[in-house]
């Protein structure tokens, strides 16, 4: 692997890594971290005990990407955990009213038991290339021409890496060209339930709780990974086998202490620390609040459309959780923007580098690079509104940023039937993601699994809603085929005309639509179904808006890295590239916090804390199982020489949304917690990192371990876990 040090590290001497606790550092940002530095923070493993270049091993080869989430292997036998809400769907998949799994649990007493999932797949890391230089190298200077070609040598080292069956590659790229990196990776498909606990356990607090502290919930869960009888990644069959990783991570019997070292090891999504102060202005001027409104908006639709129907609330109910989270996400962004006054400090942060930049020869195009950043902003502004509510609906397996769910759902299925008519005459390097003929089988389980969280009277009323928000941009800013079906309707006619494009759809019927995926355009026009062609319609304006955005991205590709590097010369410090979803690294701290004048909030939360919050109704009802285990917890799991059992526990990790599920580890590498949450305080983290008030919230792997062990009595899987269960004496909490 090579050395990251020219671009984001800067070689700057043995002090440089003092620094390194802020951040998400790559797989071959670790390996340039003084080793003597992180054993003083409390690393008890060489750097290369993180990870082995050459041989794609260590701790990060035991993290893997679940569902969008992070997640752990914990067992030779292929057991991974992970977050309550990122199994949630797969949960809910399998739930009815007569066997509401979301609302009492699951556990699989025998592997023969376990709950596979439709489209949930995992992936483990196996090799980080540094291809920058064959990236970049004699790219032709006109923004357009100089995209395709990044394009197409992008393709063609994922093709030839591709070669090997077994093995998924793509070209992850760091704060949109300063670095490019080939991921290897081994995808396994067949991913299955084995335990969740009940929803009250899962989500114990609800949004009352959500992003907040102290916290006490449960949210930790079990699925395992299968793979062909060879340990190859292979389809769902009843033939397949638990697959065995090379590595696992231990479990630690040890307790944790306030101060403690710890590593949070995951898939960070997004952070936007690399934009300008203007970019970040327009975040908390605009994008939040819409967010705030528009999923706000999502949610009481979805609750009133399924009010009273229990098919329809268990339908639904994955769609509600995940908008409701990215609701009070909005709101905290908002919040922590400017409680942190991050856009002053960003301003005079971005004076600074252009001071910098224009007594430095070597920088002074990082003057031109802000002029040029700020112009595709204004440019950008112009038709935000129209572009903003577009965006909100994903093509085929592509996800919106954020973690939306598709919705409405007619209309997504609509545009993307439509999207692959219109990519497949394309060739293989023009296409866009996901739209591959090898993707085919994959974008029709998802459509189908997209199924299962429909509801006709909810969905009805999410695109009545959306299209009156549609109707109501200025005249400046049209969506062309809203305009064609709907205008000058009032929302009586609106409802009216949007229950007629549903009665009788083939698109709302998975098997009429399985037939019609991979149509041609004229195919599908053929069909006559209005809201068909409503979809081909709304996909045509999506699609002349992804060409404008390529065109501006096409710029701000070539101006960023140069301000970027300007960034990380004037800084004399490491500097981590924003999240983007591949496999980080955060080092951290237990440590407690002071949120407001007067008020310090401890690092830990207690089983007693938990039963002191119990009403017996939602959101803080205690399930009848673990009242009667708490009232004889036990021993084993407290902590040594303590009395009352870890719930929850905060520390100063660097980290954000996609870090759900990721393990926590100790200096040991053993797994000691699994992060599922930020505080409120530190929502606007994604825009910088703030020590005082920077905690991620995690729960105490042995409160996952008592659960199983005094709530579920689940020997065999403590035992895979290489814990069997033992007699020991019984005490209060």
């Amino acid at each position: 692997m090579k050395t990251l040090i020219p671009i984001f590290l800067l070689a700057l001497g043995a002090t440089a890594p003092a620094l390194a606790l802020d951040g998400k550092w790559t797989p071959g940002q670790v390996l340039e971290i003084d080793a003597d530095w992180l054993k003083t923070q409390g690393l008890q493993l060489p750097p290369d005990g993180l990870w082995d270049a050459k041989r794609g091993t260590g701790l990060l080869a035991g993290t893997v990407l679940i569902g969008g989430c992070s997640g752990a292997f914990v067992s030779a036998t292929g057991l991974i955990v992970t977050n309550h809400h990122c199994l949630f769907s797969l949960i809910q998949e399998h739930s009815t009213p007569a066997r509401d799994l979301m609302r009492d649990g699951f556990l699989a007493r025998a592997p023969a038991d376990e709950l596979n999932g439709r489209t949930l797949t995992v992936e483990i890391p196996r090799r980080f290339t540094d291809v920058t230089a064959r990236i970049t190298e004699r790219l032709p200077r006109e923004a357009g021409a100089r995209a395709k070609a990044i394009k197409a040598r992008m393709h063609g080292l994922v093709s030839s890496c591709e070669q090997n069956a077994k093995t998924k590659c793509k070209v992850s790229v760091q704060d949109e060209g300063v670095q490019y990196t080939l991921v290897e990776s081994t995808e396994l498909r067949d991913i299955r339930l084995v335990y969740a606990p009940p929803r009250a356990v899962g989500e114990f607090g609800g949004e009352i709780d959500n992003w907040m502290w102290p916290r006490h919930t449960g949210d930790f869960a079990i699925a395992r990974a299968w793979a062909g009888a060879d340990g190859s990644p292979a389809d769902r069959s009843p033939d397949n086998l638990p697959f065995k990783p090379e590595f696992f991570f231990p479990i630690s019997e040890r307790s944790l202490n306030a101060g403690d070292f710890v590593m949070v090891l995951g898939y960070p999504g997004i952070t936007w620390r690399a934009l300008l102060a203007e970019e970040m202005a327009e975040r908390r001027a605009r994008f939040f609040p819409r967010r705030e409104d528009v999923f706000g908006q999502w949610v009481d639709t979805l609750k009133q459309g399924s009010a009273g129907d229990p098919v329809a609330e268990i339908a639904l109910a994955a769609n509600v959780k995940s908008i409701l989270n990215r609701y009070k996400n909005a709101q905290g962004q908002i919040v922590g923007l400017d409680r942190g006054k991050v856009l002053d400090k960003q301003r005079a942060q971005d004076d600074a580098v252009a001071a910098f930049a224009a007594a430095a020869p070597a920088h002074r195009g990082a003057l031109e690079a802000r002029e040029k950043l700020r112009t595709l902003l204004a440019e950008r502004d112009k038709t935000w509104e129209r572009d903003f509510l577009l965006n909100l609906l994903p093509m085929g397996v592509e996800a919106v940023p954020g973690g939306i769910p598709p919705l409405p759902k007619a209309l997504y299925f609509g545009a993307t039937l439509a999207h692959w008519a219109r990519e497949a005459p394309l060739a293989d390097a023009e296409r866009a993601t996901g739209f591959a003929d090898d993707d085919l089988p994959r974008l029709r389980e998802r459509l189908r699994r997209e199924q299962q969280s429909y509801s006709a009277k909810a969905d009805q009323r999410l695109l009545a809603a959306l299209i009156a928000r549609a109707l109501a941009l200025p005249a400046d800013q049209r969506i062309a085929s809203v305009d064609a079906r709907f205008a000058k309707r009032n929302p009586e006619q609106i409802a009216t005309a949007v229950a007629a494009l549903y009665a009788n759809s083939p698109l709302l019927d998975a098997d009429a639509r399985d037939a019609l995926l991979g149509a041609n355009v004229a195919t599908l026009t053929a069909k006559k179904d209005a809201l068909l062609d409503f979809g081909l319609a709304w996909n045509a304006d999506l699609r002349a808006l992804r060409a404008d955005e390529r065109a501006r991205a096409a710029i701000s590709a070539i101006y960023r890295p140069i301000w970027r590097r300007a960034v990380a010369a004037h800084a004399k410090q490491p500097i981590a590239p924003d999240a983007n979803g591949t496999l980080r690294v955060s080092f951290a701290h237990v440590q407690g916090y002071a949120p407001r004048d007067g008020v310090y909030y401890t690092p830990f939360t207690s089983l007693s804390g938990l039963l002191e919050k119990h009403t017996g109704q939602a959101p803080f009802d205690v399930p009848a199982s673990m009242l009667a285990a708490a009232r004889t917890p036990g021993t084993r799991w407290l902590p040594q020489g303590g009395t009352d059992l870890s719930i929850n526990f905060l520390a100063d990790g660097d980290t954000s949304g996609g870090n759900s599920g990721s393990p926590v580890v100790n200096g040991y590498g053993e797994l000691v917690g699994i992060n599922f949450d930020r505080v409120w305080e530190n929502v606007a983290g994604d825009f910088g990192f703030n020590k005082a008030l920077s905690r991620n919230i995690s729960v105490d792997i042995r409160y996952l371990l008592w659960s199983l062990d005094r709530v579920e009595a689940a020997k065999e899987l403590l035992a895979e876990l290489g814990l069997q269960q033992r007699p020991e004496s019984k005490s209060a909490p």
